[in-house]
């Protein structure tokens, strides 16, 4: 099983031009350390993070990439009998929910907590809901400065929620998904690797470690990857998880969610239904491959 775990990882740890291959050294083995912790749980409840808001964007909105992984994610989970819920900023909500709804997990609840507000509330919702595993996706975390940046060096503080908070509020533990250097969990990596390969890397450098990291070249890949190891590693989640690796329901999603989020690519800030400027087919290609190797 590791070797065909490790095998769907070698697909996601795809450069697309940021300078991640000292990262993906780095990090290599690291999906399948995180499946297999989360998988080790009979049942594990989840706390997903997500959210990255474009305030140049056409118009400002949310990022497609992260709350598209998070809702295909969540359908899985919910699928498999597992109980999650989201967490985003107020102004990520929409693309959010958007995309929750059109994945089939409308039932996941939405925390959500205003840019400059604290995640207190949150924390205490989590607490009782029993969430045992915070997972961010594509979610920005603070740099060295305390503030959080978008891959242009930009601060992006005044739209960011510091939901990095939840991961040393709760007893969770805690999971990644990034792919720029700027996402939470990237704190455990050296912090020389994101300065010297990443633009901006001084300045963008998450500083917030997370347990696991799941580094890829685009974060959604890392959704598609998660999904594809769990169904590896817990027969009893297959169905549910493969189900939520359908290229059909992708599509759906992300072309529901720019619609009426609305949500705009982060790389080109248009309202399209790409992710970093890859077109779907570029995504689902991945995902062909990353589904080709479950058998």
């Amino acid at each position: 099983m590791r070797v065909r775990i490790d095998a769907i990882e070698a697909i996601i740890h795809r450069d697309v031009g940021r300078g991640l291959q000292p990262i993906f050294d780095a990090t290599q083995g690291g999906l399948f350390a995180a499946a297999s912790a989360l998988a080790a749980e009979p049942a594990p409840r989840i706390g997903l993070v997500t959210g990255f808001f474009v305030p140049g964007g056409d118009p400002p909105a949310a990022e497609t990439d992260g709350p598209a992984g998070a809702a295909l994610l969540a359908r899985g989970l919910v699928q498999a009998g597992l109980a999650c819920r989201v967490v985003t900023d107020t102004i990520c909500a929409g693309a959010v929910r958007v995309a929750l709804d059109r994945a089939g997990a409308a039932s996941v609840a939405v925390d959500t907590v205003v840019p400059g507000a604290t995640p207190d509330a949150v924390t205490e919702a989590w607490r009782d809901a029993g969430i045992t595993w915070a997972l961010a996706i594509e979610r920005c975390g603070p740099g060295a400065d305390g503030k959080p940046h978008n891959m242009r060096g930009v601060d992006i503080s005044a739209h960011t929620a510091p939901l990095d908070r939840l991961f040393v509020a709760g007893p969770w533990r805690t999971m990644a998904i990034g792919d720029g250097g700027n996402e939470i969990g990237m704190g455990l990596m050296p912090r020389f690797l994101i300065e010297q390969h990443i633009a901006h890397g001084d300045r963008i450098g998450c500083t917030v470690a997370a347990e696991h990291l799941i580094a890829a070249g685009v974060s959604h890949w890392g959704a598609y990857a998660l999904a594809a190891a769990l169904s590896l590693l817990r027969p009893e989640w297959a169905v549910a998880m493969r189900a939520a690796l359908d290229p059909a329901l992708d599509r759906a999603v992300l072309e529901a969610m720019v619609r009426d989020g609305p949500a705009v690519d982060g790389v080109t800030r248009r309202q399209e239904a790409t992710i970093d400027a890859l077109s779907l087919e570029a995504h689902h290609a991945v995902l062909a491959a990353v589904t080709a190797g479950l058998g």
